[in-house]
């Protein structure tokens, strides 16, 4: 898993409140087990027609959004199934960074599970940040996991919460597997040991 230090870029806004799993990514695109390629996907049915054409005035479809790495979002996001493509497609698109005033709490752990930073913000907050978003390309948003703080383009600095353990396996690049391997020694010399007392098993 890539770490999360600091982040600039782009913001795309999506004050859409309650957007769900399947929104995110459809349940038609949940056959894979891969982590990549679903970035195509992602707000399917609201970036593309039934027949695969771009919708254009969706925001991630937009020229100023292509490139977005941070959403700023409405109440709920993540609501829904708990499907772990959700954050895997916003992260194959590109997506490391979702601000909002609540998350759905499966998804929240999902996303720092797969290098992605949710960040909870009260609401005149997010609406800051939303009306920055909007101004484009040229507007970026700087996301500080150390210090904890968001900072908009305007120079406006708004600090967030983020439990200890959750921020140190990002800034650390660990998901559950990495958190395994740092014990790596100490699971080797467990069963170096338990194979010496325990011969016959």
């Amino acid at each position: 898993m890539d770490k999360f230090t600091t982040l600039t870029g782009i913001a795309a806004p999506m004050p859409l409140v309650n957007i769900d799993t399947d929104m995110i990514i459809p349940k038609q695109f949940l056959k894979t087990i891969k982590r990549t390629g679903l970035g195509v996907s992602l707000f399917d049915e609201m970036r593309h027609t039934p027949d695969g054409k771009e919708i254009a005035d969706f925001v991630l479809n937009q020229p100023a959004y292509r490139k977005a790495q941070i959403l700023v979002a409405g109440d709920n996001f993540g609501c829904g199934s708990s499907r772990e493509h959700a954050p895997w497609a916003l992260l194959d698109f590109g997506i490391r960074a979702v601000i909002s005033t609540s998350f759905a709490d499966i998804f929240f752990n999902n996303c720092f599970k797969n290098g992605i930073l949710p960040i909870v913000l009260p609401q005149e907050a997010v609406d800051h940040l939303m009306e920055d978003a909007r101004k484009g390309e040229n507007a970026r948003m700087t996301v500080d996991l150390e210090a904890q703080t968001v900072t908009a383009s305007d120079g406006r600095v708004f600090p967030f919460d983020v439990d200890p353990f959750k921020k140190h396996c990002l800034l650390n690049g660990l998901d559950d597997i990495g958190l395994t391997l740092e014990k790596a020694a100490a699971i080797d010399t467990f069963e170096t040991q338990a194979a010496q007392s325990r011969p016959w098993v």
